[in-house]
């Protein structure tokens, strides 16, 4: 093992082996990765989306990073608000850069088509391939528990964007109580993987996804390694009793 072990799921393996066993999970589902998410999620997940895009505001001229952007449903939402603010009170194109690990899931997004203000690149969200202060905006929705340092890509944010800049993490957090985390949990290992199993006949890549979850650190204890990573103001809103999360931060 090359350094302290990075989590895959619910085992523990060498940091230098996990961007290869994630890589293979995406190759995998990328082709039923959005439909997957509407299953998982009873669609539920379009409305949490819908609410980081509000925070988010995108406006025309402004620079936003989607990490882990995958097949770019996020960034189609920033584009599209991006664009009727334009055509309220004019101004340049945003652009919206996708950057993500797996080039199987850039290639998925490429196929449905995008906005004009989309550019799509296959980047590591440790090490982007980005300069330094070019950013307005950093999202990054369901990735950041799979990268193998998270602090490392926390940094990476702070880098790219601009004094001012706003950060904000869409990931699967812990339920808020008791009841609701066990109906969580006996739902998230019975059901998940199953429906893994029927749609994207891959029930492993999907008991990886929900060990992966579990994994993740709480909403406080994020919150702490945002600070870490030199954010100011930075918390967290709730979405779905603590099924999901919205942190943010301000690069001051």
């Amino acid at each position: 093992m090359t350094g302290p072990a990075a989590t895959f799921g619910f085992r523990d393996v060498d940091p230098a082996e996990k961007p290869r066993l994630v890589r293979g999970v995406f190759d995998r589902v990328a082709s039923r990765y959005d439909l997957m998410n509407d299953l998982m999620s009873g669609g539920v997940h379009r409305l949490w989306k819908d609410a980081v895009a509000a925070r988010l505001n995108p406006q025309p001229g402004e620079t936003i990073i989607d990490c882990a952007g995958g097949t770019g449903d996020m960034a189609r939402r920033f584009a599209k608000m991006a664009r009727r603010a334009q055509e309220r009170r004019g101004g340049p194109d945003a652009s919206v850069i996708v950057v993500d690990y797996n080039a199987e899931m850039i290639a998925a997004g490429r196929e449905r088509g995008g906005e004009p203000e989309i550019v799509w690149a296959v980047g590591d969200a440790q090490r982007l391939p980005l300069p330094d202060a070019c950013a307005n905006a950093y999202v990054i929705s369901f990735g950041i528990r799979n990268v193998t340092d998270i602090s490392a890509a926390l940094a990476e944010a702070r880098r790219v964007l601009k004094p001012g800049g706003r950060f904000l993490c869409l990931e699967f957090s812990q339920p808020a109580t008791e009841a609701l985390r066990r109906a969580y949990d006996a739902y998230s290992f019975k059901v998940i993987p199953q429906i893994g199993q029927w749609v994207a006949k891959d029930r492993e890549s999907y008991q990886y996804l929900v060990e992966s979850i579990r994994r993740f650190p709480d909403q406080k204890t994020f919150v702490g390694l945002i600070e870490k990573a030199g954010f100011s103001r930075a918390g967290y809103t709730n979405f779905t009793g603590g099924v999901a999360a919205m942190h943010h931060g301000w690069a001051i």
